[in-house]
Protein backbone atom coordinates (compact mmCIF):
# COMPACT_ATOMS: atom_id res chain seq x y z
CA UNK A 1 0.00 0.00 0.00
CA UNK A 2 1.70 3.41 -0.92
CA UNK A 3 1.45 6.70 1.54
CA UNK A 4 -1.05 8.37 -0.63
CA UNK A 5 -3.87 5.12 0.01
CA UNK A 6 -1.98 5.35 3.65
CA UNK A 7 -3.47 8.69 4.05
CA UNK A 8 -6.93 7.91 2.96
CA UNK A 9 -7.37 5.25 5.42
CA UNK A 10 -5.61 7.26 7.93
CA UNK A 11 -8.61 10.03 7.24
CA UNK A 12 -10.94 6.74 7.53
CA UNK A 13 -9.65 5.97 10.74
CA UNK A 14 -10.23 9.69 12.02
CA UNK A 15 -13.84 9.65 12.08
CA UNK A 16 -14.78 7.67 14.79
CA UNK A 17 -12.61 9.66 17.12
CA UNK A 18 -13.68 13.12 15.41
CA UNK A 19 -17.47 12.16 16.35
CA UNK A 20 -16.87 11.26 19.58
CA UNK A 21 -15.21 14.90 20.65
CA UNK A 22 -17.78 16.44 18.26
CA UNK A 23 -20.95 15.14 19.91
CA UNK A 24 -19.39 15.48 23.50
CA UNK A 25 -19.01 19.38 22.83
CA UNK A 26 -22.67 19.86 24.65
CA UNK A 27 -21.22 18.60 27.38
CA UNK A 28 -17.70 19.59 27.54
CA UNK A 29 -17.51 22.56 25.05
CA UNK A 30 -13.56 22.83 24.59
CA UNK A 31 -13.94 19.43 23.27
CA UNK A 32 -14.84 21.44 19.76
CA UNK A 33 -11.07 22.43 19.47
CA UNK A 34 -10.23 18.69 19.68
CA UNK A 35 -12.87 17.99 16.93
CA UNK A 36 -11.79 20.88 15.24
CA UNK A 37 -8.45 19.94 15.18
CA UNK A 38 -9.16 16.11 13.88
CA UNK A 39 -11.22 17.92 11.50
CA UNK A 40 -8.21 19.98 9.69
CA UNK A 41 -6.01 17.24 10.09
CA UNK A 42 -8.55 14.40 7.91
CA UNK A 43 -9.31 17.76 5.54
CA UNK A 44 -5.48 18.06 5.26
CA UNK A 45 -4.80 14.29 4.26
CA UNK A 46 -8.03 14.65 1.43
CA UNK A 47 -5.12 17.61 0.19
CA UNK A 48 -1.98 15.84 0.27
CA UNK A 49 -3.47 12.35 -0.83
CA UNK A 50 -4.37 13.38 -4.47
CA UNK A 51 -1.26 15.80 -4.83
CA UNK A 52 0.68 12.55 -3.90
CA UNK A 53 -0.79 10.43 -5.90
CA UNK A 54 -0.32 12.14 -8.70
CA UNK A 55 3.07 13.77 -8.41
CA UNK A 56 4.30 10.75 -7.78
CA UNK A 57 2.58 8.48 -10.11
CA UNK A 58 1.00 6.75 -7.54
CA UNK A 59 -2.68 6.57 -8.70
CA UNK A 60 -4.49 3.47 -7.92
CA UNK A 61 -7.74 2.29 -8.38
CA UNK A 62 -8.17 1.37 -4.38
CA UNK A 63 -7.21 5.41 -4.43
CA UNK A 64 -9.36 6.51 -6.72
CA UNK A 65 -12.36 4.65 -5.35
CA UNK A 66 -11.41 5.06 -1.19
CA UNK A 67 -10.23 8.66 -1.44
CA UNK A 68 -14.03 9.81 -2.05
CA UNK A 69 -15.65 7.47 -0.28
CA UNK A 70 -13.23 8.98 2.96
CA UNK A 71 -14.48 12.31 2.18
CA UNK A 72 -18.10 11.45 2.25
CA UNK A 73 -17.34 9.46 5.47
CA UNK A 74 -15.95 12.72 7.19
CA UNK A 75 -17.75 15.04 5.90
CA UNK A 76 -21.54 13.05 6.34
CA UNK A 77 -20.41 12.55 10.10
CA UNK A 78 -19.64 16.34 10.52
CA UNK A 79 -23.09 16.99 8.60
CA UNK A 80 -25.58 14.48 10.55
CA UNK A 81 -23.58 15.50 13.91
CA UNK A 82 -24.13 19.22 13.22
CA UNK A 83 -27.74 18.31 12.28
CA UNK A 84 -28.34 16.31 15.51
CA UNK A 85 -26.54 19.63 17.49
CA UNK A 86 -28.64 22.11 15.76
CA UNK A 87 -25.50 23.76 14.32
CA UNK A 88 -26.72 22.60 10.70
CA UNK A 89 -30.48 22.63 9.58
CA UNK A 90 -31.42 19.14 8.84
CA UNK A 91 -32.88 19.65 4.97
CA UNK A 92 -29.18 20.85 3.87
CA UNK A 93 -27.63 17.92 5.57
CA UNK A 94 -30.27 16.01 3.46
CA UNK A 95 -29.42 17.70 0.54
CA UNK A 96 -26.16 16.95 0.56
CA UNK A 97 -26.16 13.47 1.65
CA UNK A 98 -28.73 12.44 -1.15
CA UNK A 99 -26.26 14.12 -3.35
CA UNK A 100 -23.23 11.44 -2.55
CA UNK A 101 -25.95 8.94 -2.28
CA UNK A 102 -26.63 9.44 -6.21
CA UNK A 103 -23.15 9.88 -6.99
CA UNK A 104 -22.31 6.16 -4.97
CA UNK A 105 -24.83 4.50 -6.79
CA UNK A 106 -23.70 6.16 -10.35
CA UNK A 107 -20.33 5.05 -9.69
CA UNK A 108 -21.65 1.27 -9.12
CA UNK A 109 -23.32 1.34 -12.59
CA UNK A 110 -19.86 2.47 -13.70
CA UNK A 111 -17.83 -0.02 -12.01
CA UNK A 112 -19.80 -2.85 -13.53
CA UNK A 113 -19.03 -1.49 -16.65
CA UNK A 114 -15.53 -1.55 -15.40
CA UNK A 115 -15.07 2.01 -15.33
CA UNK A 116 -13.73 3.92 -12.69
CA UNK A 117 -14.80 7.20 -12.65
CA UNK A 118 -12.50 10.19 -10.65
CA UNK A 119 -13.79 13.25 -9.39
CA UNK A 120 -14.27 16.24 -11.39
CA UNK A 121 -13.52 19.78 -10.78
CA UNK A 122 -16.71 20.75 -9.29
CA UNK A 123 -17.21 17.85 -7.22
CA UNK A 124 -13.47 18.77 -5.51
CA UNK A 125 -14.79 22.80 -5.04
CA UNK A 126 -17.78 21.27 -3.80
CA UNK A 127 -15.73 19.21 -1.06
CA UNK A 128 -13.46 21.91 -0.29
CA UNK A 129 -16.45 24.08 0.42
CA UNK A 130 -17.80 21.90 2.68
CA UNK A 131 -14.95 21.16 5.12
CA UNK A 132 -14.48 25.07 4.83
CA UNK A 133 -17.71 25.35 5.91
CA UNK A 134 -17.88 22.57 8.45
CA UNK A 135 -14.57 24.07 9.91
CA UNK A 136 -15.95 27.33 10.39
CA UNK A 137 -19.60 26.10 11.95
CA UNK A 138 -17.11 24.00 14.07
CA UNK A 139 -15.38 27.05 15.52
CA UNK A 140 -19.21 28.69 16.18
CA UNK A 141 -20.79 25.57 17.39
CA UNK A 142 -21.42 26.01 20.68
CA UNK A 143 -23.01 29.60 20.26
CA UNK A 144 -25.59 27.19 18.21
CA UNK A 145 -25.79 24.59 21.05
CA UNK A 146 -26.01 27.79 23.51
CA UNK A 147 -27.43 30.80 22.17
CA UNK A 148 -27.65 32.95 25.12
CA UNK A 149 -23.95 33.02 25.30
CA UNK A 150 -23.38 34.57 21.84
CA UNK A 151 -24.63 37.98 23.47
CA UNK A 152 -21.24 37.94 25.20
CA UNK A 153 -19.49 36.37 22.34
CA UNK A 154 -16.80 38.50 20.93
CA UNK A 155 -17.49 40.28 17.74
CA UNK A 156 -14.85 38.12 15.87
CA UNK A 157 -17.36 34.75 16.54
CA UNK A 158 -20.30 37.23 14.97
CA UNK A 159 -18.28 36.94 12.27
CA UNK A 160 -17.55 33.64 11.90
CA UNK A 161 -21.26 32.80 12.18
CA UNK A 162 -21.91 34.74 9.16
CA UNK A 163 -19.06 33.28 6.96
CA UNK A 164 -20.42 29.44 8.12
CA UNK A 165 -23.89 30.67 6.95
CA UNK A 166 -22.45 32.13 3.74
CA UNK A 167 -19.83 29.55 2.96
CA UNK A 168 -23.22 26.78 4.04
CA UNK A 169 -24.53 27.72 1.20
CA UNK A 170 -22.15 27.94 -1.31
CA UNK A 171 -21.42 24.62 -0.06
CA UNK A 172 -24.65 23.42 -1.07
CA UNK A 173 -24.84 25.35 -4.08
CA UNK A 174 -21.84 23.68 -5.07
CA UNK A 175 -23.18 20.38 -3.95
CA UNK A 176 -26.25 20.66 -6.69
CA UNK A 177 -23.90 22.28 -9.39
CA UNK A 178 -21.49 19.22 -9.30
CA UNK A 179 -24.19 16.35 -9.29
CA UNK A 180 -25.92 18.11 -12.50
CA UNK A 181 -22.03 18.59 -13.74
CA UNK A 182 -21.40 14.43 -13.11
CA UNK A 183 -24.61 13.12 -14.62
CA UNK A 184 -24.17 15.37 -17.48
CA UNK A 185 -20.58 14.09 -17.89
CA UNK A 186 -21.37 10.76 -17.74
CA UNK A 187 -24.83 10.25 -18.92
CA UNK A 188 -23.57 7.69 -21.55
CA UNK A 189 -23.39 5.14 -18.53
CA UNK A 190 -26.78 5.27 -18.10
CA UNK A 191 -27.85 5.47 -21.69
CA UNK A 192 -25.92 1.94 -21.26
CA UNK A 193 -27.73 0.66 -18.51
CA UNK A 194 -31.41 1.81 -19.60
Amino acid sequence: MNLPNKLTLSRVIMVPFFVVFMLLVPKYTYFKWIAFGIFVVASLTDLLDGKLARKYNLVTNFGKFMDPLADKLLVCSALIGMTSLSVIPAWITIVIIAREFIISGFRLIAAEQGVVIAAGIWGKLKTTFQMVMLCVQMMVMDYYIFPMEMQTAPAFYRVLMVIGIVTMYLALLLTIVSLVDYLLRNKGILKDVT
